[in-house]
């Protein structure tokens, strides 16, 4: 495997961590570089999060096309504030890199600086599942960086666009990228990849990344039905016309499900390439193993629809016991009640995929396991989100009878997901690790726009 200006060699400059950079971390080491190195790097605000914390941007040199890479747009996902930083370091410490390139990069440190301070409770370990769920935020889907581009499609129409979305909107337009990432990261499972367009040499290079670091390929369930492959791991970006065609395609209304559009849509009038390198935190060999797991996809896909419906259903009473009790506007509460009705929408489209005669087939173990681990990713996440939501209520003396019992109601159900996910076997990728397949990645997919 070899790609442009010895993208390999660069990967040996990755150095060891321990933990994950907080916002402040992230921010400081920029800079820290900038002032180091002013005549080839600049710092400056690009937005203000909802919160009022400054989105900030480091430049680094002056060729004529351009390359945006920003970490956070999603706050549980912080492998990308590494990334960047080190990334940051490598273009100001070695002008040969920079010269190679023929880049000018723009480096947004955190894009969700407000979401990303709620998850830094778990960002020094221990990294255990149970541990990542007690400390886990997701903002609501209307709440998200990457999900709010303004979107107009049949009867869909989205312009609710947040601060933060409009500084990467404005960055954009400015600096007209040639290649752009936003740094996400998966879960559990193997790395894959989402590509605005299929870049074959690109692939290649992509696909040989992860087993370099002991992390296989992605084999199992698509993060949605709907989304389309270019080969094992790597796919067609999502985007929300997909989504809406697919889900009334199978008969089901789309308009309650369908937000609004990510960069990989925002970026096609500038021809941009875009990418997006999904890594997990925890992985194990059942990701890419391809043999039959001994029984029908219809059934592996219909026991998976019940499983989601349950947690929906336990979940859903939750949050109704204490309905008329709540108090706050957490931002754990708007999510929870974003996410409960969508874990509902999740096992309707699964339940319909089961009666689907293409179901008439061997599942694989690595969907066996895709389907394993996104249950309990649901179950420990959304159930964990609600936890803190409840937990705030009582923190600020709002214990009323109907809190507390559902508080102690849900600790107990969420502490049994806890302990069902911790029992699966699965190997916690060094961060290392994760960082140099993000950094490969990004170097590659920029070598190839």
């Amino acid at each position: 495997m070899r790609a442009h200006w010895g993208v390999l060699d660069e990967l040996d400059s990755v150095p060891s961590f321990d933990r994950f950079a907080t916002v402040d971390e992230v921010h400081g080491r920029l800079a820290a570089l900038a002032e180091a190195h002013p005549d080839i790097a600049t710092l400056r605000r690009v937005g203000t999060s909802r919160l009022g914390d400054p989105l900030m941007c480091l430049t680094v040199g002056d060729a004529p096309r351009h390359a945006i890479v920003a970490a956070g747009p999603h706050p549980n996902e912080p492998i990308g504030g590494l990334t960047v930083t080190h990334l940051a370091a490598r273009l100001c410490a070695d002008a040969g890199l920079r010269r190679a390139t023929g880049y000018t990069w723009h480096l947004v440190g955190c894009l969700d600086p407000d979401g990303t301070r709620l998850n830094e409770g778990w960002f020094a370990g221990p990294f255990t599942r149970s541990h990542y769920a007690a400390h886990f935020y997701r903002p609501a889907p209307d709440e998200q960086v990457e999900w709010t581009f303004p979107f107009t499609y049949k009867r869909c129409y989205f312009d609710r666009v947040l601060p933060e979305t409009q500084a990467l909107m404005r960055l954009i337009d400015d600096v007209r990228p040639a290649f752009f990432t936003t740094l996400h990261n998966g879960e559990s499972g193997g790395v894959f990849y989402y590509l605005n367009r299929p870049v074959p040499a690109l692939h290649a290079v992509l696909s040989d990344l992860p087993g370099r670091y002991g992390v296989p390929l992605h084999a199992g369930e698509p993060e949605h039905p709907a989304v389309r492959s270019f080969e094992q791991a790597i796919y067609q970006a999502p985007t929300m016309e997909d989504a809406y065609d697919y889900m009334e395609a199978n008969g089901q209304d789309p308009v309650p499900h369908i937000g609004g559009a990510a960069s990989d849509s925002y970026i096609k009038r500038y021809g941009a390439l875009g990418l997006t390198a999904e890594i997990p935190y925890w992985t194990d060999p059942s990701a890419g193993d391809t043999s039959p797991a001994g029984r029908s996809y219809r059934e592996l896909i219909g026991e998976h629809a019940e499983r989601v419906r349950e947690t929906h259903d336990a979940l859903e009473a939750t949050l109704a016991a204490v309905a008329s009790d709540l108090v706050t506007r957490s931002p754990f509460l708007r999510a929870s009640r974003a996410f409960i009705p969508m874990l509902a929408g999740m096992a309707e489209t699964d339940a319909l995929r089961a009666g689907d005669p293409a179901s008439d087939r061997p599942a694989t173990v690595a969907e066996e396991s895709s389907c394993r681990d996104g249950l309990s990713s649901a179950r420990l996440r959304f159930g964990g989100i609600l936890l803190r939501a409840l937990a705030g209520e009582l923190a600020i003396g709002n214990g009323t009878p109907a809190i507390r019992a559902a508080h102690g109601r849900l600790a107990e159900l969420h502490a049994l997901w806890c302990v069902d996910s911790d029992r699966v076997p699965a190997r916690v990728i060094p961060i290392h690790d994760l960082v140099a397949i993000q950094y490969g990645a990004v170097l590659a997919g920029a070598a190839h726009a």
